[in-house]
C-alpha cells in the first residue's frame, strides 16, 4: 500500500482520459462480436447525462459486465481493474482502452487519485459499489468509496442496473438477454455523508434489479428518506 506522498510504480504508466483511436476501432468491433451470443436490450438512456463527470455505478456478476456496460452508452466509461489483469501481455492494451489497476483488499490510494482525475477530466467513471462480483448471490454490502469520489467531485452517480449477463455461453447457440437499465441520476445534497450516499445508491440500484437480485439492499428500513 502506498501514501499520498510515496512514489508508486504506476506513476511511470501512461494513462488516457478520451477515446483513442484503438478505442474506437476496436468497440465496433467487439460490439458485433457479442451480438452473436447476446440480445441486448437498454432503458433509461435519457438519465445519462451526455457531458460532463459522472459516475456510473452498477451491480457486478461477471467479469463481462463491462462490456454490455460500455455498449449502452455514447462517451467512454474509465474503470479500475483488477491490478491481476495488468500483465505485460494486456497492460498497455487495456491502459489505451482506459482501464487502470487497482490492488483490491487493502485501501488503494493511487487508485482513488487516479478515479478522481477521470472526474476532474470531466469523463464518465465506472465503479462497482459492492467491490467484487456477487456471482448471482445478490448485492453485497458496498464500500463507501463510490460515494466518496462523487462527494469529493460534487457530480451525479448515475445507478446502472446489469442483468442477464450470467447467462453468457450457459445455453448457446441461445442468445443471453441481458438488460441495462439507467436509473435517474443520484445528486449529492450537503449534509450526505459517504455512507449516507451509499445508503441511497444502494437502495436505489436495488429498485431496478429483480428481487432475487437485491441482496442485502432488499428490504428498505422503515424510516429510510433516500
Amino acid at each position: 500500500m502506498t501514501n499520498s506522498t510515496s512514489f508508486d510504480p504506476r506513476d511511470k504508466k501512461t494513462f488516457v482520459f478520451h477515446a483513442t483511436t484503438l478505442r474506437k476501432i476496436a468497440l465496433p468491433i467487439v460490439r458485433a462480436a457479442f451480438s452473436t451470443v447476446m440480445e441486448f436490450n437498454l432503458e433509461g438512456l435519457e438519465n445519462y447525462p451526455l457531458d460532463g463527470a459522472v459516475v456510473i455505478a452498477a451491480n457486478h456478476v461477471t467479469n463481462f459486465d463491462v462490456f454490455p456496460m460500455q455498449f449502452a452508452l455514447p462517451r467512454p466509461i474509465f474503470y479500475m481493474g483488477k491490478a491481476e489483469l495488468f500483465n505485460f501481455i494486456l497492460d498497455p492494451l487495456i491502459r489505451n482502452l482506459g482501464a487502470f489497476p487497482v490492488y483490491r483488499g487493502e485501501k488503494d490510494e493511487w487508485a482513488m487519485r487516479h478515479a478522481a482525475k477521470v472526474l476532474a477530466h470531466r469523463q464518465t467513471l465506472g465503479m462497482f459499489p459492492e467491490g467484487t462480483r456477487s456471482k448471482g448471490k445478490g448485492l453485497n454490502v458496498a464500500k463507501t468509496g463510490t460515494a466518496r469520489l462523487a462527494l469529493d467531485a460534487n457530480c451525479p452517480i448515475i445507478p446502472m442496473a446489469v442483468v442477464g449477463t450470467d447467462m453468457f455461453f450457459k445455453k448457446f447457440p441461445r442468445r443471453a438477454k441481458v438488460t441495462i437499465k439507467l436509473l435517474p441520476p443520484i445528486l449529492p445534497k450537503p449534509n450526505d455523508t459517504p455512507l449516507s450516499l451509499t445508503d441511497r445508491l444502494m437502495f436505489a440500484l436495488a429498485s431496478g434489479l429483480p428481487a432475487e437480485m437485491r441482496g442485502v439492499y432488499a428490504e428498505v428500513p422503515k424510516g429510510f428518506g433516500g
